[in-house]
């Protein structure tokens, strides 16, 4: 798998994102610029500017109408992606570490740091597509985390629950109409960070990647563990792939942390593990720092992933990847 190497951005990744159709990547850092790239060729379609911070988070609209962004500079921002207009900016106290969109569109959650005397917490806003330059400034629902701040969320199948990760380990199911907790649970080691969680195409499960070097496939419904994926270096991301069985691990030692420059000592590789039967079955190389972030293609032809070094490597699947059988190599193996 040749990647196409996108060279947009002159500090680290953050989050990168597709659109739906996954003929669009969209990709924040912390030099302030977000980028719409054409995957198809790599071809950098445009720039949205405005932020006057770090970009932590992107998120597109369900029929690519509407790009939203958060940042340090306590901002959510709203994007008319064809014109490139920045259609609403929403002030908060604190830092916007999340930004995603429902599944139907309608709504848009934003997580805000814990800082400077403020809890953290998660905040609802309706979103109008009849005339976009007319959002709200109310808030539809606040969510404020005592416990333990969240550090990422997502909408569940229907829009029906937000789920919340937190810094602490565990994993909150929040109702999405009222912001009542309705279950916690420990799902990473206590104390240690979840850095992200992202939802299968059917949004019945997740899966997260977390401090602990584990990634953990969960419920939805009841947030029970279904799978474990245990990795050698702390993770920073983790993504489902549709169409084949596989979970797709990004992480490694930040530069602080390691004795030597050596790539193979950072661990700055993208793991492939089966999702069902949990064993790791390769890894791509590329990156020259920790991966920050991976998306995987909705069509599930490849995948992205956004590095320390300020790259985004774009992959397209090879016809080797759809032809891989493991199921029958592994029963094989165990005659």
């Amino acid at each position: 798998m040749r990647p196409i190497l996108l060279q947009g951005h002159e500090r680290s990744l953050n989050q990168i994102a597709y659109n739906h159709e996954g003929d669009l990547l969209f990709s924040v850092a912390k030099d302030k610029v977000v980028c719409a790239w054409y995957t198809s060729n790599g071809e950098r379609l445009g720039t949205y500017t405005g932020h006057q911070g770090a970009v932590w988070t992107v998120d597109v609209s369900p029929r690519t109408q509407l790009l939203a962004t958060g940042a340090a500079d306590n901002t959510i921002k709203l994007w008319d992606i064809r014109s490139g207009q920045c259609v609403k900016t929403w002030e908060n106290p604190t830092a916007i570490k999340r930004v995603k969109f429902s599944e139907d569109g309608s709504r848009l959650l934003a997580v805000t740091e814990k800082r400077m005397g403020y809890l953290g917490t998660i905040v609802v806003y309706s979103i109008n597509y009849d005339d976009l330059t007319q959002q709200t400034d109310e808030q539809d629902l606040k969510i404020t985390c005592e416990d333990s701040k969240a550090t990422v969320a997502g909408w569940s199948y229907l829009d029906k629950y937000i789920i919340a990760a937190h810094e602490d380990g565990s994993v909150s199911q929040y109702d999405s109409k009222s912001g009542d907790l309705i279950k916690n649970a420990e799902v990473h080691e206590y104390d240690t960070q979840i850095n992200d969680i992202q939802f299968s195409s059917d949004r019945t499960y997740f899966i997260t990647a977390g401090k602990d070097k584990s990634a953990k496939i969960v419920s939805a419904r009841d947030l029970e563990i279904l799978k474990t994926y245990v990795a050698d270096t702390p993770l920073n991301t983790a993504a489902i792939t549709p169409k084949k069985d596989f979970v797709i691990l990004g992480g490694g030692q930040a530069a602080m942390d390691v004795t030597t420059t050596s790539a193979r000592q950072g661990k700055f590789e993208a793991r492939f593990y089966h999702k069902i039967f949990e064993d790791e079955i390769g890894r791509v190389r590329g990156h020259f720092g920790p991966l920050n972030t991976i998306a995987v293609h909705p069509q599930g032809t490849g995948y992205a992933s956004g590095g320390e070094d300020g790259y985004v490597r774009m992959h397209a699947f090879d016809k080797a990847y759809f032809d891989f059988m493991y199921e029958v190599e592994r029963e094989a193996a165990r005659k």
